[in-house]
């Protein structure tokens, strides 16, 4: 599934199944924001340390199950697992590209 997708979102992805903090910042532009749990997180250190403790910490890994694009987003549809209440979840990750990288996420 990651094959079909996107170079930037297929990276992200492929980093955050191996829990690598760095693969997963790598794909996002300079000035990229990503909204989570009713947080705005904005460039590269506000970022990372999301990826820390929504991701890393609870070693959440989300699994594609389908994406589409839509209104001019990539919409990727799949599961976290991980160390957290309720695993697994269902969720929908929304990527806006820009010039080759990640310049928006949004999670529901």
């Amino acid at each position: 599934m990651t094959n079909d997708l996107p170079a930037p979102i297929a990276a992200y992805v492929a980093a955050n199944a191996q829990l690598a903090p760095d693969g997963m910042l790598a794909p996002f532009a300079p000035d990229a924001v990503v909204c989570d749990d009713g947080g705005r997180h904005l460039g590269p250190g506000e970022i990372r340390a999301w990826i820390q403790s929504a991701t890393i910490a609870r070693r959440a890994v989300f699994t594609p199950k389908a994406w589409r694009e839509q209104d001019g987003r990539i919409v990727v549809d799949g599961l976290t697992e991980g160390d957290f209440p309720g695993s697994p979840i269902r969720f929908t990750l929304s990527f806006m590209l820009q010039g080759g990288a990640i310049a928006r996420l949004e999670i529901a």
